[in-house]
């Protein structure tokens, strides 16, 4: 019989997005983040933006606050996936703010629940739920998707045009998807407690990995968490 994806060791992320009638909020945590954006709207735009900052895996990823902020204030809601500077942001706060405006004016909230498992012969699993649903399930070596067939020798960087064929909640769950099987590389950086120039990662592609901020960014790898250990699942406190 198949081992569940919940009972193997791996990487795990929750997100869950709570509209409101003037709030929407949206909150992530997975093995080493744990961070949350509201907006504050009318209805039709962002009047104020407050990201929050629990558990970050850089020192220097607390600054980031206050750029999310400034991005997306007295932003239109139907304009905040348009509104670029991702790169300058905290990519992760950044996503938050478009899932917030995204489901701003839904009548009730959206869960999110991923699972990579840790590779075994060089394959992961990988599963996206939605309000306990599985939408996606993919099997991934290394960056390369190898299961679904339509997507089988693809970079998980390469399948925009794919993605593009599905439908805006489609859309959604297929880059949060993607995006977790990013993140779940990782793990294995922080259990060998890497440096940021040992872990060979690209400069640029944060608020963090900006050139003038990498000399003075450390790992905080005691706020590292293993739900696959715990046995429990992101948010669940």
């Amino acid at each position: 019989m198949d081992v569940r994806i919940e009972d193997q060791p791996g990487f795990r992320r929750r997100i869950v997005i709570t509209p409101n009638s003037d709030r929407s909020t949206c909150e992530v945590e997975d093995d080493y983040h744990h961070m949350k954006v509201s907006l504050i709207h009318d209805g039709e735009r962002a009047t104020q933006v407050e990201a929050l900052m629990i558990r970050v895996p850089w020192t220097t990823c607390p600054g980031a606050r206050a750029v999310a902020e400034a991005t997306f204030t007295d932003i239109r809601l139907d304009a905040f996936a348009r509104r670029g500077e991702k790169k300058a942001n905290c990519t992760h706060l950044h996503d938050l703010a478009i899932w917030a405006a995204a489901h701003a004016l839904d009548a009730a909230s959206t869960c999110y629940d991923v699972f990579v498992s840790d590779p075994v012969d060089g394959l992961s699993a990988a599963e996206l739920r939605r309000n306990g649903t599985a939408l996606l399930r993919w099997n991934v070596s290394g960056f390369t998707i190898v299961d679904p067939p339509v997507l089988a020798g693809l970079p998980l960087t390469g399948i925009n045009e794919w993605i593009a064929t599905r439908d805006p909640a489609g859309q959604e769950a297929a880059r949060i998807l993607r995006w977790a099987c990013l993140l779940a590389h990782g793990r294995q950086r922080a259990r060998r407690k890497l440096s940021y120039e040992q872990a060979d990662l690209p400069a640029g592609q944060c608020f963090t990995f900006q050139p003038e901020r990498m000399a003075t960014a450390a790992r905080t790898f005691d706020t590292f968490v293993d739900f696959s250990e715990t046995g429990t699942m992101p948010l669940s406190h």
